[in-house]
């Protein structure tokens, strides 16, 4: 389908599309009201898709849409669960009003909702996050978005988790602003590498945002809204329940899955503070295989380096060995069985932090470029940005590394994880 083709959206009913890999597509409000995910669409402006893209546009009151350009699915749905949605959004909201009217009156009460967003994989948490988010702001708030899903990564690139404040409702095709960032480099694409770590960042985040929160009565009554990994099960419900009380979270959206709703529902019956929903997810929501997410991922780091649209040039820079200090965390030398109680097994500490040789297996990884002083401040140190090797010289002795900004590294202490990334 290539040439330009309208849809009437009736009340409350939507347009769903998938965008292909390299197809351009473009979409415009003719007439009515619309929005994807919880942002309005501004009337009779064309809208650039980006590639692999998943996008509803959806309508309160009834709305015309023009697409025009190649897209791989594209219909319109009228049972979507978004009334559910904005109710919640509602209730949130009123939170909000009476964490702020209470501010004199102490901490506790002057704190706004603190939203957690859980279910199994791809059954639309990043989504509905846009949504509340994007809602909040249009109302004024200025909700923290924190995001958990090392797998994917919709603040920063995949193997971190982040978090940030969101100002305006979320651009349809830019995606979350970055104008401060706090990133912690978990450094894998999946807890089970190393879930002690994962425990300590998300520590570390919430003990960051805990005290940027106690200074700023804005951030703290407007909340947070936090998205976490589609690993529901073993230690991924572990590290959810973690994330739930590490973040002191109030509302725990469920979507699509009665089973992780119940058993929730069941171990925070001791909490009557938390309150724990379940909602149903979008008939829109695409399952991806491992290969789809894999490129997706792939995508993400690509965009960090060249931009959304692949118009910004990253900087290929050399430095020498001696400039740099590589750090792993986790592993690193055991004990020694002699050293141990009879019949104990040597374990690797996942938080010990270990100097790495500079060899050709840092070939084609990300390292991230931390703000800490000193190695033993790296897991309590945010990063400042990433950087992708590209070469590395043994003769010489110098890296070959791609940066999306020129000019010497902001620290000389770089973490590396097994992130990889393929250029091409």
């Amino acid at each position: 389908m290539a040439s330009a083709r309208q849809f009437e959206l009736a009340k409350e009913s939507e347009l769903r599309v998938e965008v292909g890999p390299d197809a351009p597509l473009r979409l415009r409000l003719l007439s009515g009201a619309a929005e994807i995910f919880g942002t309005e669409l501004p009337p009779g402006n064309w809208i650039s898709a980006p590639p692999h893209s998943k996008i509803a546009v959806f309508t309160w009151n009834g709305a015309t849409i023009e697409l025009d350009g190649i897209s791989e699915v594209e219909y319109v749905a009228d049972e979507t669960p978004m009334v559910s949605y904005v109710n919640v959004h509602a209730i949130l909201d009123a939170r909000r009003a009476r964490a702020k009217s209470s501010q004199a009156s102490g901490m506790d009460s002057s704190q706004g909702p603190r939203v957690i967003v859980v279910g199994p994989t791809d059954s639309g948490k990043s989504s509905l996050c846009k949504m509340l988010l994007s809602w909040a702001c249009k109302l004024g708030w200025k909700p923290t978005y924190v995001d958990l899903d090392i797998g994917q990564g919709s603040i920063t690139i995949p193997g971190c988790i982040a978090a940030t404040p969101v100002e305006m409702p979320i651009d349809v095709m830019e995606g979350i602003p970055l104008e401060m960032p706090i990133v912690y480099f978990y450094g894998h694409t999946t807890p089970s590498a190393n879930g002690d770590l994962y425990k300590v960042l998300v520590k570390e985040l919430a003990a960051t945002l805990e005290r940027q929160f106690s200074g700023n009565a804005e951030a703290r009554a407007a909340g947070m809204v936090i998205n976490t990994m589609g690993w529901v099960e073993g230690l991924g419900y572990e590290l959810l329940l973690h994330a739930i009380d590490t973040f002191k979270c109030d509302v725990v959206l469920v979507l699509g899955q009665e089973k992780l709703c119940s058993m929730l529902k069941d171990v925070l019956k001791s909490k009557p503070n938390v309150d724990v929903v379940k909602l149903h997810k979008s008939g829109g929501v695409v399952l991806r295989n491992q290969r789809v997410r894999q490129k997706t991922r792939s995508l993400r780091i690509r965009e960090y380096f060249y931009g959304l649209a692949n118009d910004l040039s990253a900087h290929s820079n050399i430095v020498n060995f001696t400039d740099i200090s590589v750090y792993r965390i986790g592993g690193g030398p055991q004990a020694p069985r002699s050293a141990l109680p009879i019949g104990a097994e040597p374990v690797a500490d996942p938080t010990r932090v270990v100097a790495v040789n500079i060899n050709r297996d840092l070939l084609h990884l990300v390292l991230a470029v931390s703000y800490a002083k000193e190695s033993d401040q790296i897991i309590s140190s945010n990063v400042a940005g990433f950087i992708y090797v590209t070469d590395i010289d043994i003769q010489r002795k110098k890296i070959t590394y791609l940066a999306p900004c020129p000019g010497e590294l902001p620290s000389k202490i770089l973490i590396v994880g097994t992130l990889t990334w393929l250029e091409g």
